[in-house]
């Protein structure tokens, strides 16, 4: 019976839960540790002389935060906007940012044992697989996860570059 009871355990595993999203067909996940909360594209207000997938800043009651357009981070091609398209608004640490991705597909739990390192060779566009830190095996399907904190450190290391030329 206590062999019964360790294999029970099994059943129990320990998971964590992503936000998942469509972009550049294919479905990717963020931890829900980092997502404050998801809204409709707002206005925004372009920015000059930034990089082309930083879309601009918006006015989040009250506090103003910068939103990238993920598909254009990760070097494809833009979409045009869409009663879809989303803003996942996430926390890293002190940095507050909006994520325009194509549209919102659910929270998932995946389960630790079936997050495995992205493959070294694989079919991903370079741009996005250096935010993957894991592939996550849900049923028959396969989410890409994200680190959003490579994108908010990429993003803050650009902004501190263009300010020391400057």
């Amino acid at each position: 019976m206590e062999e019964e009871t360790i294999l029970n355990d099994g059943v129990e595993e320990e998971k964590e839960e992503f936000m998942t999203f469509k972009c550049c067909d294919e479905v990717y996940g963020i931890s829900l540790d980092y997502v404050s909360e998801i809204i409709g594209l707002q206005q925004y207000t372009s920015v000059p002389e930034t990089d082309d997938y930083i879309k601009g800043l918006i006015n989040l009651r009250g506090k103003i935060i910068p939103v990238i357009d993920v598909r254009i981070r990760f070097g494809q091609e833009p979409l045009e906007y869409n009663d879809r398209t989303s803003v996942i608004v996430i926390q890293v640490k002190e940095t507050i940012i909006g994520l325009i991705v194509d549209g919102i597909e659910g929270v998932v739990a995946v389960a630790k044992k079936n997050i495995l390192p992205p493959p070294s060779v694989s079919s991903l566009a370079v741009q996005s697989r250096k935010y993957v830190f894991g592939i996550g095996r849900v049923g028959s399907e396969v989410k890409l996860l994200l680190e959003p904190d490579k994108l908010i450190h990429d993003i803050e290391e650009e902004t501190v570059s263009e300010e020391e030329v400057e």
